[in-house]
């Protein structure tokens, strides 16, 4: 019905702009997707749907499913593939860019505007020897790892359809086949964005990304006495504040390469992300990560050093760069200590809440230190104690049956019971929180479920055979993480047969 890459008549107006062409030819390449042979739809996202304003049943109509799997375009899309460069396992890495990704155009939200990007619609100048494809399998995970880490309320783009190919075989560690989710978010500019055009000597152009960021994201920086130093400041406190949120949840990013850092403070690039199963601190979701350097303890650290890298590559932008550099580098570095600061106040509010403490005492630090202690040396499952700890009973401390659901989750008893003892006197601070109301907080901020590794993988299989519903099921538990599910089995342990599963950059 629809020419390769060639208008498609959209079932409503959604009013493509596109702001990023004004930046001109330096910043990006404009070009058409490559054709996916036969698509299907694998899933849409009601809730990014919402998001966006647009009617529930917008993929049924005709020319959805040709735009959305790259194989046309609504009126006013024009794709783009934008350049960034960065570092990479703490490395320079040069030159980058959309390998795979193609930018299509902004669209105009009831939270205002929202730009749409097609990830795994081929090759670009920017792809490095790659084919610019991405596998179902990685596809998958990323849809749903985006809508439910936008459930949990922790910033991420967001994931607005997925759409398959049995046809287009694509070659990774095995043969796997194709397919094209559409990525959603306010924007996708990075770190690597800035390190690019500082790296490379093009100061004009790193100052027009500057100006062009302030005027859209960010203008209440534009009145600061300094707009530079408070742009720093403003996305490291973002920065600070989403990975507060993602050691709280256990989420582990996988690749916190300055490429994968949003200069929105959003989740951005699923990847070889995980979230804890038993807890460990030194745990590595990516395999490929051979020196650890991404490990869930580290994230907050690796933040930090990114961070020090966007400050390198704004440094330019400086008013006293060239008459005053250590002036310079100096209010900069003030700028990057408010991540200190609001790492560390974030953290330890999402774990007082986690523990059920509202009000904040000196023994809150050292009683959560402990309890982390504990979950570490029985590598206790990290989502079911904090879920299990909202039913524990500070009147019967040490009554072992009232309190086996929590208590039961680790060998050492005695070393549980004499934590238990502490987190009883704590709450009995505040004698007039009820056990009831206490247990409805817990509950609203841990999670019964997360995404394992071993739901997701469960998912692909399935659909790998050519059964998407497990998919759309999943995505629809997700989107309520902390209500019970109505199969138990989404909330309990893993399987032990998901011990092996191991997740990389691969896809």
């Amino acid at each position: 019905m629809f020419a390769p890459n060639g208008p498609a008549a959209a079932p409503f107006a959604p009013g493509f702009t596109n702001r990023f062409h004004g930046l001109g030819p330096d910043f990006f390449t404009e070009l058409q997707a490559a054709s996916l042979p036969n698509p299907h739809w694998v899933a849409v996202s009601a809730g990014c749907t919402a998001l966006l304003g647009w009617p529930a049943q917008w993929w049924q109509e005709p020319g959805a499913l040709a735009a959305f799997s790259g194989n046309a375009a609504w009126p006013g899309m024009r794709p783009l593939a934008s350049v960034y460069s960065g570092h990479q396992f703490g490395v320079w890495a040069g030159q980058l860019g959309d390998g795979r990704a193609l930018w299509l155009g902004e669209v105009e939200s009831p939270s205002g505007p929202q730009e749409l990007q097609l990830k795994g619609a081929g090759q670009t100048p920017y792809s490095r020897r790659g084919d610019g494809r991405a596998v179902l399998r990685s596809s998958i995970r990323e849809f749903l790892c985006s809508e439910a880490m936008a459930a949990l309320g922790i910033p991420t783009t967001r994931a607005l359809c997925l759409v398959g190919s049995g046809e287009l075989k694509i070659q990774r560690e095995a043969v796997e086949t194709a397919a094209v989710v559409t990525r959603v978010a306010p924007s996708f500019l990075r770190f690597g964005h800035f390190e690019h055009f500082a790296h490379h000597g093009m100061p004009d152009q790193l100052r027009q990304l500057f100006d062009y960021f302030v005027a859209h994201y960010a203008p209440e920086c534009a009145q600061a006495p300094n707009p530079v130093a408070a742009v720093l400041a403003r996305v490291a406190g973002q920065t600070a504040e989403l990975i507060a949120q993602w050691q709280a949840v256990g989420f582990m990013h996988g690749v916190m390469n300055t490429d994968n850092m949003s200069m929105l403070g959003l989740t951005i690039d699923y990847g070889p992300f995980g979230f804890m199963d038993g807890f460990d601190p030194g745990h590595v979701c990516n395999h490929s990560d051979h020196q650890g350097r991404y490990a869930f303890s580290r994230q907050p650290q690796i933040g930090f050093w990114n961070l020090h890298a966007l400050a390198q590559a704004l440094f330019p932008l400086m008013p006293n760069a060239e008459s005053d550099a250590d002036a310079a580098s100096e209010e900069l570095q003030a700028s990057l200590e408010v991540y200190r600061e609001r790492f560390g106040t974030a953290l330890p509010a999402a774990m007082r809440a986690k523990l059920g403490l509202w009000e904040t005492l000196d023994e809150d630090g050292p009683l959560i230190d402990d309890w982390l202690r504990l979950l570490a040396k029985h590598h206790t499952d990290y989502t079911i104690a904090h879920r299990r700890l909202a039913v524990f009973d500070p009147a019967q401390a040490l009554d072992a049956p009232a309190n086996a659901p929590v208590r039961d989750l680790f060998l050492d008893r005695p070393a549980f019971d004499a934590w238990a003892a502490r987190y009883a006197e704590r709450l009995k601070k505040a004698p007039a929180d009820t056990s009831m109301a206490r247990a409805a907080r817990m509950n609203a901020v841990n999670p019964a479920v997360v995404l394992r590794n071993h739901l997701a993988q469960t998912a692909i299989q399935r659909a790998e055979a050519g059964d998407f519903s497990d998919v759309q099921r999943l995505q629809q538990v997700l989107s309520r993480p902390y209500d019970e599910p109505a199969n138990p089995a989404d909330a309990d342990f893993p399987p032990n047969w998901a011990q092996h599963l191991e997740v990389s950059c691969s896809s």
